[in-house]
């Protein structure tokens, strides 16, 4: 409670301190322009500090203020898309870090020539899940391959996946008779370690053939205790597709990972480009996006649900 409250304090009390400033400036007080520039500046922090609130009043989903699990896929694109894939897992970490919030990598199943063909992390943070569900979908890259000779255009896919990270909020209970758990050593890097232990893990859920693996972690314990948190993670939003209880809530609508079927562009050639082909917001600023500046996207998306899920109740 005492989190959620706190912000609005601080604003509450940076808005006092500018209308002193402003009405010193209205009865025509002399203010120095270093005054008057640090005036501005504060303005325009509380602007973005009440935009960012705004913001978090969207963030009414069931399971909106949990952690997230996020899974990124390779789709067609051959080592571009793999390229691709750890190149957007690095724009989600950075986009945490700037928000201080903590990132586990769970698992990264890396390409043959560059990248992941998968990679599964967890960020923890206040709503993470509620911002990081706009990031759901297929993800389009256009940019010259690195990987070609001719330096030809190349267009790559991936799909990303966000779930909650429901730890014992879990709406599903695992019967152990349909786990099956293999243990294996880790086949990315962590030295000698690596070779010498089985410490990765694999869990295969026999009735739905979900398979989830964890290697990241030295720890056997603690690479089946985050593996478990995915498959239930998974489970939970298997049953609520399954039963059709509510519009995919959890997992959305899953398409095809490749031409057609893309949620959002990046383009680095011949323009630059990132666009959201749901909300319809777009930037020309592809490194800033690369660089973790996702919140207008994710602001975009917010309101555009809101928009939808009102739509519906009409």
């Amino acid at each position: 409670m005492r989190e959620g409250i706190a912000p609005f304090l601080a604003l509450s009390r940076n808005l006092d301190d500018l209308d002193a400033y402003l009405e010193l400036v209205g009865e025509g007080e002399d203010i120095e322009a270093d005054t008057l520039a640090e005036i501005n500046s504060e303005l325009s922090r509380a602007t973005q500090t009440m935009d960012r609130m705004e913001v978090e009043t969207l963030l009414s989903g069931e399971h909106d203020s949990n952690d997230a699990i996020v899974e990124i896929e390779a789709g067609a694109g051959g080592a571009d898309a793999c390229d691709w894939v750890q190149m957007l897992q690095q724009m989600y970490l950075k986009w945490a870090a700037a928000r201080g919030f903590e990132v586990e990598i769970a698992d990264e199943s890396e390409g043959d020539i560059a990248g992941f063909r998968s990679t599964t992390f967890i960020i923890r943070g206040r709503n993470a899940f509620g911002y990081l569900r706009s990031e759901k979908g297929v993800h389009r890259l256009v940019r010259i391959s690195p990987f070609d000779a001719n330096k030809r255009r190349q267009t790559s896919f991936a799909r990303v996946e966000v779930l909650p990270d429901l730890g014992d909020q879990a709406p599903v209970e695992i019967n152990p008779d349909d786990l099956r758990i293999d243990y294996y050593r880790s086949s990315g890097a962590g030295g000698q370690h690596v070779n010498k232990t089985e410490s990765a893990v694999r869990l295969t859920h026999i009735p739905t053939n979900i398979v989830v693996t964890c290697q990241n972690e030295r720890s056997q314990h603690k690479n089946k205790a985050m593996a478990m948190n995915v498959l239930l993670a998974r489970l939970a939003a298997y049953e609520e597709i399954k039963q059709n209880e509510r519009e995919a809530a959890l997992r959305g609508v899953v398409k095809a990972n490749e031409w057609g079927n893309q949620d959002r562009s990046y383009v680095f050639q011949p323009y630059t480009m990132v666009k959201d082909l749901r909300t319809g917001w777009e930037t020309g600023d592809v490194i800033g996006v690369m660089n973790g500046d996702l919140d207008p996207f994710m602001q975009a998306y917010l309101q555009w649900n809101q928009q939808q899920r009102l739509a519906e109740t009409r």
